[in-house]
């Protein structure tokens, strides 16, 4: 109960928290240097159906782009089968953007030369009207949750030579991305193998400074369109209160805002505190231990630094194989970087790729 009212406490802070703390802006990343005699990857744009999204009281995209990358050899091996990761993008870019954030294919193209097993990269796009999606479950924003473990995989595995195992699929995500790989890994092993989390935001309630500038612009909305020119972080809190505290009632924003007339909202904060991994992911202990691997890293000026290191304390006191590293650089300075040197690696490793699947 004291643990609940200390998460509650942090709820309200962050309900109310200057910039600067929770979800950091994607930006372009230092990108490393083009490795020689790399073949090049095919680029496919594509659509797909997302049949967990229909009906969504926002009224986002159903038909949402996802952005495939075959290995070098897929073209000329016809029988050939190969493992799939899925790479989700942050808050406030989508799929193309996030293409340059870690600058695919090059980064592909230079793990592979470096002794990277081949992989299809899948990168599915889950912006909505308020800038993401949380990767979560929500009447208001659709199922994003169940649209990349399951409309995504489904249509990935129906379409390309895929092997269509657990242990050959692997799940990374940077920021908010970093988010839905922690709350789609732990509810889903049966559909991934190995989880790679990087820079991971929204871990856990985040205590600040009240800010009632920040309360007030968002009480401010009252249709969609008003929250079009809103700043980053009021715009942030919209995207988590659509996903977090969803309300079919209260058209037309069909959500529910941590604060009213200011005040913190109890039980609207007591639904983010839910959705909260540090909170959740004891629920879930039996299904990490399946994963052939789990790592999370993080830049050490990250303002998530915290988070990550939370999260990993807690695999370590069940006992659950982990790394996790803090290296040199912000939140997205290294983004390139890790994608291209320690994230496809670690797939190369932790992923079945052929007849040892088991």
């Amino acid at each position: 109960m004291k643990m609940m009212k200390r998460l509650l406490a942090r709820a309200i802070a962050l309900a109310v928290i200057a910039p600067g703390s929770w979800l950091a802006a994607q930006v372009q990343t230092n990108v490393p240097d083009v490795v020689p005699g790399a073949k090049p990857v095919r680029v496919e744009h594509i659509k797909v159906h997302g049949t967990s999204l229909e009906g969504n009281l926002e009224g986002d995209a159903v038909d949402r782009d996802v952005i495939v990358f075959l290995p070098p050899s897929y073209e000329k091996d016809k029988k050939r089968r190969y493992p799939v990761v899925y790479a989700l993008h942050g808050y406030s870019i989508g799929a193309e953007q996030w293409t340059h954030e870690i600058h695919v294919p090059q980064t592909i193209e230079g793990a592979f030369a470096k002794g990277s097993q081949e992989m299809i990269v899948v990168l599915p796009d889950s912006k909505t009207i308020y800038n993401g999606s949380m990767y979560s479950s929500s009447v208001t924003t659709g199922d994003f949750e169940k649209f990349i473990w399951h409309d995504v995989v489904t249509y990935i595995d129906a379409h390309y030579r895929t092997i269509a195992d657990r242990q050959s699929r692997g799940l990374v995500g940077h920021s908010m991305g970093g988010y839905g790989a922690s709350r789609i890994g732990m509810k889903h092993p049966d559909v991934f193998g190995a989880l790679y989390i990087m820079s991971p935001c929204c871990l856990a309630p985040m205590g600040g400074p009240p800010n009632p500038a920040l309360a007030k612009a968002v009480e401010a909305v009252k249709t969609p369109a008003d929250s079009a020119n809103l700043p980053f972080f009021p715009r942030a809190q919209l995207a988590s209160a659509a996903a977090w505290s969803p309300n079919p009632k209260n058209p037309p924003l069909y959500l529910d805002l941590p604060t009213k007339d200011g005040a913190p909202q109890q039980d609207v904060l007591a639904k983010w505190t839910a959705n909260a991994p540090l909170v959740f992911v004891h629920q879930y202990i039996g299904g990490l231990r399946r994963y052939q691997g789990i790592a999370l890293d993080v830049g050490d000026q990250d303002g998530l630094r915290a988070g990550a290191g939370q999260l990993h304390e807690i695999l370590d006191n069940y006992g659950i194989a982990n790394t996790f590293e803090v290296y040199h650089g912000n939140h997205t300075s290294a983004v390139a970087d890790r994608f291209q040197n320690h994230v496809l690696p670690f797939f190369s490793k932790n992923l079945c790729f052929g007849g040892d699947c088991k």
